[in-house]
């Protein structure tokens, strides 16, 4: 087996090992988080959570898979190492710039949603009439 062909395989096998982990872990630790943006509707929270999981094995698969790819030759192991970090950095980046999107994206979700419920439970302002100061 070259190289180009065990930087591949190390590259496929890292990458979806560690697609694999994030996706759990953050189904396992989001869970909480999607119940509050859901308004406590626990049931809605889980199917979010779950499509959440989905979107997130889809695009990170297909990434990892546009970027297998080695443009030049790879004629030692140590060419092999970096080529192979620099793939799992860009995959690292991904995951992580996901994380974050998801982050801000259900935060916003979230505020909107607890702003609705407090202005749902606010009382009405009393109209300022200022005749009726004079």
């Amino acid at each position: 087996m070259n190289l180009v062909v065990a930087t591949y395989a190390a590259y496929a096998a890292i990458s979806l090992a560690v697609t694999f982990w994030v996706a759990r872990t953050l189904h396992h630790t989001g869970a909480r988080f999607l119940v509050d943006v859901m308004n406590g509707d626990s049931d809605l929270a889980d199917t979010v959570n779950h499509l959440l999981v989905i979107g997130f094995w889809l695009v990170n698969a297909g990434f990892v898979a546009l970027a297998l790819r080695i443009s030049g030759p790879v004629p030692d192991v140590r060419a092999a190492i970096e080529e192979l970090a620099m793939k799992l950095g860009m995959v690292l980046l991904v995951l992580g710039g996901m994380h974050f999107a998801n982050l801000i994206a259900l935060n916003k979700i979230r505020r909107s949603r607890h702003q609705e419920r407090q202005d749902a439970i606010a009382p009405a302002p009393i109209p300022f009439d200022s005749a009726t100061l004079a």
